[in-house]
């Protein structure tokens, strides 16, 4: 086991079997296992096949959704762990999505006190953000990611073959990510996600994109890795974005995760427009470039007070503030925005009142 890193090894390859045979080869023979859920197994398993059987690894496989990012999906992996023999020098693969690697990561960093851990991230949303950064974690009593610890993978490998197997809807969720670290960070990553066609998709053309996402998100990780300061500026779209999500999953209505950004995004751009002079006319025309294509999930005023209690839940907050991450301008951020109940849900009226 390696102490807690500062630093994962994020390595972007098409030959995925031979970065793992490199880091597989560190580790005892019989001591490497590999985690996934339902849908990866289908269709990004047989890409490490030969891998699997050439060292031998055990695969454990558990249910696909958010539904099952809860303590007993992380219980099956700490069953699977003990009962096949893992110890402190053992490994464990995550392969899958975000839920799937946020899941893995917090079984491993716990199991006998941390067993060292790589992230494979089969979607866009876990290869710009979920695998990368060191949070780990499951939901708990509705509340996402309530439990978890800060633990880094040891690496994450990056391919962008298994992007090809995802739908356009969760394109769009891990896009949001992306989309989001432009808007914190840097305006030429804003242009260039604007101007990159979406539908007819240049992968080449997207490794190299992602990989800029990648590199402004890593540059808040190193320079925060516990989230005491210029990390937070990550959690921007997220404070309502949460809510949003929760209350979606709360009212049957299940949203994904990039979605629920977006609208968070929306109404937080509104905050900062308030707070931090960004300019009314951009936060228009952000609002309506996402809405065009993330849609709306749709809010009635009597939902306002069940959001608002939501993002008092959040982990950020300090005592009974509510601290935000807003934008003055494209690329720069504040962080710990203090805003009133009042000043809330005037951003959710104004979410609400946008049309498309």
């Amino acid at each position: 086991m390696t102490d807690s890193k500062v630093h994962s090894n994020i390595v972007f390859s098409q030959q995925i079997d031979a970065e793992l045979r490199k880091i597989i080869q560190n580790y005892p023979l019989g001591k490497v296992f590999l985690l996934t859920d339902q849908t990866a197994a289908g269709f990004c398993l047989p890409f490490v096949e030969s891998v699997l059987t050439e060292f031998l690894i055990r695969v454990l496989t558990i249910p696909s959704g958010e539904e099952n990012k809860n303590i007993h999906s992380v219980g099956m992996v700490w069953d699977f762990l003990s009962n096949n023999g893992a110890d402190r020098k053992s490994l464990l693969i995550n392969l899958g999505g975000g839920m799937l690697t946020d899941l893995g990561g917090f079984a491993a960093s716990t199991f006998k006190r941390g067993l060292d851990f790589v992230n494979i991230p089969t979607t866009l949303l876990a290869q710009v953000d979920a695998s990368l950064g060191g949070k780990t974690g499951f939901n708990f009593n509705g509340l996402k990611n309530e439990i978890g610890v800060f633990m880094e993978p040891n690496s994450v490998i990056i391919n962008t073959s298994f992007l090809k197997t995802i739908d356009r809807e969760n394109f769009l969720s891990g896009y949001a990510e992306m989309l989001k670290h432009g808007l914190i960070k840097s305006r030429e990553h804003w242009d260039e996600l604007l101007d990159f066609d979406t539908i007819n998709i240049d992968y080449g053309q997207l490794q190299e994109i992602i990989s800029h996402s990648v590199a402004i998100k890593e540059w808040h990780v190193l320079n925060d890795l516990t989230e005491q300061h210029i990390r937070k500026a990550l959690n921007f779209g997220h404070t309502i974005g949460h809510a949003f999500e929760s209350y979606a999953m709360k009212t049957g209505r299940p949203i994904l995760h990039g979605y629920a950004v977006v609208y968070g995004m929306i109404a937080e751009l509104f905050l900062s427009a308030k707070k931090c002079g960004l300019d009314i006319s951009e936060l228009n025309r952000i609002s309506s470039w996402l809405l065009v294509r993330y849609g709306k999930f749709e809010i009635q005023e009597s939902d306002f007070e069940a959001l608002y209690q939501l993002m008092t839940h959040d982990k950020k907050n300090e005592g009974k503030r509510i601290n935000f991450t807003l934008i003055p301008e494209i690329g720069n951020v504040e962080i710990n925005v203090d805003c009133s109940k009042e000043l809330i849900f005037e951003a959710l009226k104004y979410y609400q009142g946008l049309e498309y």
